[in-house]
């Protein structure tokens, strides 16, 4: 059947404003949901794109059936490959904890000094970054909000503290998946949004160690460590730098890798500095009529569901009866080695990966028995919706203004590939039994319940609106700010992930907008204000200050908020504790806004943006 082509409309109503509204409405409906109803993401997401397809159908004069393909082909995106990597990723992190290795790894990190200042560094930042990295969906502020209450951290502080260290390593999280959601709504590179991340995310990662020790004691305490504090999040820094650049300099993608080899360079660097270098003169710990103090002794539990997922999710990331400071047979190395190995196997099947993403530059590779990747047009859209004459390049004709629509199945090289064998080698090397490796998926599986379906689902949406010409709608409106746009990009991408809960949520929600947005400021003011950035350019920049703005707002979403309550026992208390870290967040938000801000007008910040 021959499908009729869709040219988009940035004003269907006939009256800018009246668009602008209309358009704005499906995050309206989830941000209400979500917030008012205190609904659960999935059932919100889900009632947003039934919103923007109705809209897109009834207001955008689209045809149903293109809006509900725009719907599935943003959902098939979600579960593979975002939903695959995630889901792997728990299941390499569920078969070390199953197998008791995890136990080892928080025991080998918590015993390496008795400075409360320098175990919330090692704890809540160096820990937390690995662990974002590795499982992301609450596990750094679950457990290690426990692992510095069971240390001595009054409960109260631990959820503080690792909601504000839990930031700059979250764009790279679950394996960079927010960044695989960033390139897939905006059509931009991968590589390129993680090169623009590596310029902006280490000037972070040297501030917030030294912001959240500075939240526990005087500046004169916090700067009594100075050295923990240059090592510790320098040599992350330095790390995240290395790779998420990595393939400027000719060695393959490895960005994916970014938290999880930065964390495990930043540990083993500060480990060494505490044990042959440095160590604080005047060990700091809380004083004892603080330790335990702030918890609830009989919990409150106000009506929302999102607590009780909360404390479901935390008692799958932390069983109870796992002892966090009992005593136990003293580490060897040989045990710390064999804990860490199955991390190892995953960064050297990732390596590999990127290896092979390189060779597929020029198409799929002959595997004999299959292609290495598939793609296949989406029906009804490929190349069936003409974009807005005001967005279409000068000069474009054809199929250059048309929208491309093609499923692309890359399931030898997508990240999730790499993680789930190398959970499947970790399995055999740690010698789990039949019963364990059954216990490991189920228990994964139904983790995963609640994250993937949102993921799916806010995609969905997401695909709605662009393919329909609704976030257009919202790019024209917000580009009416000029020349101040790149500040607010940081905000709205901070916006995003409050609404949303993750990155990858609010990347999926604001990533197409923002990039219209970027066009059209530097169509009004790239010869002026913008003048050292090309058009390319100012879109990779405003695009990635949605994610790197957006992590900010990480530490005031409900998910991380009830996350940290759960795992700290601080339930009831998720109002005192958004009171305690909301300023927190909005300053360091417009930190990065004016970081973007730099970088879009000033030179030799400009040069920091790639080509």
């Amino acid at each position: 059947m021959v499908w009729a082509l869709y040219v988009q409309n940035l004003d269907p109503l006939g009256h800018r404003v009246l668009s602008t509204i209309v358009a704005g409405m499906p995050v309206l409906v989830l941000f209400y949901l979500l917030v008012a109803r205190r609904w659960l993401a999935p059932w919100a997401g889900a009632a947003g794109a039934i919103t923007a397809i109705v809209l897109a159908w009834l207001a955008y004069a689209m045809p149903l059936e293109m809006a509900c393909w725009a719907f599935v082909h943003g959902m098939s995106f979600g579960l593979l490959p975002i939903g695959w990597t995630v889901f792997a990723a728990m299941l390499l992190y569920n078969t070390t904890l199953v197998s008791g290795q995890f136990t080892i790894i928080r025991r080998s990190i918590g015993n390496l000094s008795d400075d409360a200042r320098v175990q919330a560094v090692l704890i809540g930042f160096c820990f937390g970054a690995f662990m974002e990295g590795a499982a992301g969906a609450g596990s750094p502020v679950a457990i290690c909000g426990a692992m510095l209450v069971g240390l001595g951290v009054p409960p109260f502080q631990a959820a503080v503290l690792c909601l504000i260290a839990n930031t700059s390593p979250v764009c790279f999280g679950g394996l960079g998946v927010p960044i695989l959601t960033l390139a897939s709504v905006t059509g931009l590179s991968g590589d390129s949004i993680s090169i623009m991340c590596g310029h902006q995310l280490p000037i972070l990662s040297c501030l917030i160690p030294l912001y959240m020790v500075k939240t526990m004691c005087s500046w004169r305490e916090t700067l009594a460590i100075w050295p923990a504090l240059v090592v510790g999040g320098g040599s992350f820094a330095l790390a995240q730098f290395f790779f998420a650049t990595a393939h400027v300099y000719g060695l393959p993608p490895i960005w994916p890798l970014t938290d999880i080899c930065g964390a495990l360079i930043s540990m083993v660097c500060l480990a060494a500095f505490l044990k042959f270098v440095w160590k604080p003169p005047h060990p700091w710990r809380f004083p004892a009529t603080a330790v335990g103090a702030g918890q609830t002794v009989e919990p409150v539990r106000p009506a929302d569901p999102r607590v009780a997922e909360a404390e479901e999710q935390v008692s799958e990331l932390l069983p109870a009866g796992e002892g966090l400071t009992s005593r136990e047979k003293p580490l060897t190395r040989r045990m710390v080695l064999r804990a860490w190995t199955p991390w190892v196997v995953m960064a050297a099947l990732l390596i590999l990966s990127g290896i092979v993403r390189q060779m597929e530059k020029n198409g799929p590779l002959d595997l004999g028995f299959a292609p290495s990747y598939w793609e296949a047009p989406v029906p009804t859209l490929h190349k069936k919706v003409e974009r807005a004459e005001r967005l279409v390049p000068a000069g474009a004709v054809g199929d250059e203004r048309k929208e491309a629509a093609l499923f692309k199945v890359n399931w030898l090289t997508a990240p999730g590939t790499s993680v789930f064998f190398a959970a499947i080698i970790s399995m055999l090397f740690l010698r789990l039994s039949t019963t364990e490796i059954v216990s490991v998926f189920r228990k994964t599986l139904y983790q995963m319940r609640i994250p993937i379906p949102t993921i799916a689902c806010m995609l969905g949406l997401s695909y709605v609106t662009k393919y329909a010409g609704m976030d257009a709608t919202l790019g024209v409106a917000f580009a009416e700010t000029g020349v101040l746009y790149p500040f607010f990009a940081a905000l709205l991408g901070w916006l995003g992930v409050f609404l949303t809960g993750t990155d990858a949520g609010s990347n999926a929600l604001f990533g197409s907008l923002q990039k219209i947005t970027a066009t059209e400021v530097w169509n009004a003011h790239g010869s002026s204000a913008l003048r050292h950035l090309s058009l390319e350019q100012t879109q990779i920049l405003i695009c990635t200050a949605n994610s790197t703005g957006g992590v900010m707002g990480k530490m005031i979403d409900a998910q991380s908020i009830c996350v940290a309550t759960a795992g700290t026992n601080q339930i009831g208390r998720e109002a005192d504790i958004f009171k305690a870290v909301i300023w927190h967040s909005v300053f360091l938000a417009c930190v990065v806004g004016l970081m973007t801000v730099l970088q879009a007008f000033l030179w030799p910040f400009t040069l920091m943006v790639p080509h």
